[in-house]
């Protein structure tokens, strides 16, 4: 019984693991969406409120 247990968390571990390697498709789009300077996510068309200063 508890190897029955112990087999089914580790696949459940390994679906999860599966899950978590998988890419999402905007993840392109989001990685364009930030700041160069700061990292921050911009929103709308205008600059980033860092301005480019470090920090």
């Amino acid at each position: 019984m508890l190897t029955k247990i112990v087999l089914l968390f580790l696949v459940a571990m390994a679906v999860m693991a599966m899950f978590g390697k998988l890419t999402l498709p905007g993840k392109k789009q989001l990685d364009a969406r930030r700041c160069p300077s700061c990292g921050r996510f911009k929103l709308g068309k205008g600059p980033c409120s860092c301005r480019g200063k470090k920090g």
